[in-house]
């Protein structure tokens, strides 16, 4: 098991992705967390994660967060993602994710080829932080 802290404070740039006003912790982050604690268990792949409810960032505070990984089980292993408040004394915690690790690297199962494509159509990129921001989307810098 692996435990840690999130918040805005420590963390500034998780302030630059707000979905409908939320702070939310990016998928790739849940992604990032089950592969630590895969590394730390002997596991090189997340195989597989299901996302189970978004991770919402307090604007000021933080959350407690542990990644629990299984034991082996068919040459793999379970992983999941859980967050509570902080200073939340027996309070439940919440399931963000879970899925699989396994031991095995994953190899790429082909070629990209030409890139871009034969006959692909340039299209511009300008407006389209501005359009995501219509749609309730906050995209910092960082992102």
């Amino acid at each position: 098991m692996l435990t840690g802290r999130l918040s805005v404070e420590a963390q500034p740039w998780l302030a630059d992705h707000v979905v409908l006003g939320r702070i939310l912790m990016p998928g790739t982050g849940l992604v990032e967390m089950a592969l630590a604690a895969g590394e730390a268990a002997g596991c090189a792949t997340v195989e597989e994660l299901t996302l189970a409810a978004p991770l919402v960032l307090p604007e000021s505070g933080g959350l407690q967060v542990r990644v629990v990984v299984g034991p082996h089980t068919d040459a793999r292993r379970t992983v999941a993602v859980y967050s509570r408040p902080e200073n939340a004394g027996d309070a439940q915690w919440t399931a963000h994710a879970s899925g699989f690790l396994t031991e095995t690297a994953v190899v790429a199962a082909a070629e990209w080829g030409e890139w871009p494509p034969v006959g692909a159509e340039v299209l511009s990129v300008e407006a389209a932080y501005e359009v995501f921001r219509e749609r309730g989307y906050g995209y910092g810098p960082v992102f």
